[in-house]
C-alpha cells in the first residue's frame, strides 16, 4: 500500500521511557541501603509489568548524595525516550540533597508516595524496621522541598499492589507522553486562520516557549504540488483501501458517475500524507478559504490522517491541532480516539439537553467502532468541487472535550467532562461525522462556564483518555487548566477564572 506513517506522527509508546528513582542517604550503613536497593527495584519491576502502565519503568541505583541527583536529572534532560522521572524516599532522604536536581530537571516528574510492604508485621517491628521504612515522613520531606522549589509534579499514593495506584500512574505516563510529542511537534499551517475570527488566533511564538511546538504557515500550492505529484498506481491502490475499509456508495465506486471524485479525494490524501511525512510534521491545519489550485477541500485526507495519530485544527486553528495530536498520543492503545470537534447546534429540550458536534468534514473516525459511509455531497463554502468525506456518528461513552484560548497574557485550557450518547433520531440529511452529547453538570452550567472562560468554539473531543491525563498534562505545561464537571458550581467557577487571573499574573513575574 502506498501509505507510511511518518515516525513524528505516530503514537506507539514503545520507544519511550521512565526513570524510577529512589532516595535515601548513608546515615543507615551499607546493609540498609542494600534492602533499599532491593525493595525499590521490586517496587519498579511491579509496576512496570501492571497492565494498565504503558510506558517501559527503568530502575536507577539508589540516590544518596547532591552530586548523583543532579547528573541524573540532567541525564534524563538529555535523553529523548526519557518522558518522565517517578521519585520515591524509600527512608528519609534530606531534601537539601534534592535542590540542585529538582532545580535543572526539565522533565515531568511523578511523586510516589508508597511503601514496600502493605500492612504492618507488629510483632516483628523494631528500630531496625523503622529506619528501613520511612517514606511516612521521607516523602514529606521530599514534598516540602518540590512545593518550596515551586516543582510542578504530579502525587500519587498508595501501595504498588493496588490497580487504582498503577492505573493513576498510567494515566500520568500518557499525559507525559503527550507532552513529549508536543514538545517536538513540528506543525503546517497550510493558508491562514479564517478571516475575521478571534480565536483561532494566538502567539505562536509564546506556543512553541510554552508548549515547544513550531507553528509555520507554508503556501498552499506547495501543497497542491504534492498532489499533483500522486501517481495513478498509488490513487489506485488508495481507492482499493477505501473500498475494503468503508462502505463506498456506488457513485463513487469505480464506473460510477463521481468516481473521480474519489479519486481527487486519495490523490489529496496521498499529496497531504507525503508533504507532512517529508517535512517531519505532526500536525496541520487548512482552510476553506485557501484551496489555491486543490480540487476539494480536504476531508477524507484530514479524517484518516487523524486516525493515524496526526493532529489537525480547521479553519487555521493550530492550537487545536496541537490538543488533537497530544490527545492521540496519550489515548494510544485505548478503545476510543481524539478528533477536532466544535459544538454546532443544541437540542434544547428541557431536561434532556444535548449538543450536536460536528465539523464541516473534518471529524477522526477513531471516534467510532462502526464501518462509516464514504459519501460525496455539495459544500456551501469554498468554492470548490464537491469534497468526500467519511460519514458516521461517535460512539456512545464517556468523553471530554478540550479548548484552548490565547488569554493574551497566559493560554488557558478548558475541558469539559461529557457523556456521548446517542441521537435522538437518524441524521439521514446530515452527511458529516458527528457526536451527540450531554456535558456535566447540566447544559445550562457548562455552557455559561464556557462562554465565562472564553473558551475555544473548536475542541479536541477524546474519548480515549479522560480528564484526568489532561490535568498532567496542563500541570506539565504550567498552563492554566479550568474544569467543568459534576461539581462544578458558577459563582465558583467565576471565582476561580478571577484568581486565576491574578496568580498567572502574578507568577509569570514582571
Amino acid at each position: 500500500m502506498p501509505r507510511t506513517t511518518s515516525p513524528l506522527a505516530s503514537t506507539s509508546l514503545d520507544h519511550y521511557e521512565v526513570w524510577f528513582l529512589t532516595g535515601s542517604q548513608h546515615l543507615y550503613g551499607p546493609e540498609t541501603l542494600a534492602q533499599v536497593a532491593d525493595q525499590s527495584r521490586a517496587i519498579a519491576e511491579q509496576l512496570g509489568a501492571a497492565p494498565d502502565v504503558p510506558v517501559r519503568v527503568v530502575w536507577k541505583p539508589v540516590l544518596t548524595d547532591s552530586d548523583a541527583i543532579r547528573r541524573t536529572a540532567l541525564e534524563a534532560n538529555a535523553d529523548d525516550s526519557v518522558i518522565g522521572l517517578i521519585a520515591w524516599m524509600h527512608t528519609f532522604s534530606p531534601a537539601k540533597m534534592w535542590i540542585s536536581g529538582l532545580d535543572a530537571l526539565q522533565k515531568p516528574l511523578l511523586h510516589f508516595h508508597t511503601q514496600a510492604n502493605v500492612e504492618l508485621p507488629w510483632a516483628e517491628i523494631d528500630f531496625d524496621f523503622m529506619n528501613l521504612n520511612q517514606a511516612a515522613h521521607g516523602d514529606r520531606e521530599f514534598g516540602y522541598i518540590q512545593t518550596r522549589l515551586g516543582v510542578a509534579r504530579t502525587t500519587v499514593v498508595g501501595h504498588v499492589s493496588d490497580p487504582a495506584v498503577t492505573a493513576r500512574v498510567g494515566t500520568w505516563m500518557r499525559a507525559a507522553a503527550g507532552w513529549a510529542a508536543t514538545r517536538s511537534l513540528k506543525l503546517a499551517r497550510f493558508g491562514d486562520n479564517m478571516r475575521f475570527v478571534a480565536v483561532t488566533e494566538g502567539d505562536k511564538t509564546e506556543a512553541e516557549l510554552r508548549f515547544g511546538v513550531q507553528v509555520n504557515t507554508w503556501g498552499v500550492n506547495d501543497l497542491a504540488d504534492a498532489v499533483a505529484a500522486a501517481s495513478e498506481s498509488d490513487i489506485d491502490a488508495l481507492v482499493a483501501e477505501y473500498e475494503e475499509l468503508y462502505d463506498v456508495v456506488p457513485e463513487l465506486r469505480a464506473g460510477g458517475e463521481r468516481h473521480s471524485s474519489l479519486r481527487d479525494g486519495a490523490a489529496i490524501e496521498l499529496g497531504l500524507r507525503s508533504f507532512l511525512e517529508a517535512g517531519g510534521f505532526g500536525a496541520f491545519t487548512t482552510s476553506f478559504e485557501d484551496l489555491g489550485a486543490l480540487k476539494q477541500l480536504p476531508g477524507l485526507a484530514v479524517q484518516r490522517l487523524m486516525a493515524d495519530g496526526y493532529g489537525f485544527g480547521a479553519e487555521g486553528d493550530w492550537k487545536t491541532a496541537i490538543l488533537v495530536r497530544a490527545a492521540n498520543v496519550m489515548g494510544t492503545g485505548l478503545p476510543g480516539g481524539a478528533s477536532l470537534m466544535e459544538d454546532y447546534t443544541y437540542d434544547l429540550t428541557p431536561g434532556d439537553e444535548r449538543i450536536l458536534g460536528a465539523h464541516m468534514l473534518e471529524v477522526s473516525p477513531a471516534l467510532t467502532s462502526a464501518r462509516p459511509t464514504l459519501e460525496v455531497h455539495p459544500l456551501g463554502i469554498g468554492g470548490k468541487d464537491d469534497p468526500v468525506r467519511l460519514v458516521f456518528t461517535a460512539d456512545p461513552g464517556p468523553g471530554v472535550v478540550v479548548a484552548l484560548s490565547d488569554m493574551r497574557d497566559r493560554f488557558r485550557l478548558v475541558a469539559n467532562v461529557v457523556e456521548v450518547v446517542e441521537p435522538t433520531a437518524p441524521l439521514p440529511k446530515l452527511p458529516v461525522g458527528r457526536a451527540v452529547w450531554k456535558p456535566e453538570p447540566d447544559f445550562r452550567t457548562s455552557a455559561t462556564a464556557w462562554l465565562e472562560a472564553g473558551a475555544a468554539h473548536h475542541t479536541v473531543m477524546s474519548t480515549a483518555v479522560g480528564l484526568e491525563a489532561f490535568e498532567d498534562y496542563a500541570r506539565m505545561a504550567e498552563t492554566e487548566l479550568v474544569v467543568i464537571d459534576d461539581a462544578t458550581e458558577l459563582r465558583a467557577f467565576t471565582n476561580e477564572l478571577r484568581w486565576n487571573a491574578a496568580y498567572y499574573r502574578l507568577a509569570r513575574g514582571i
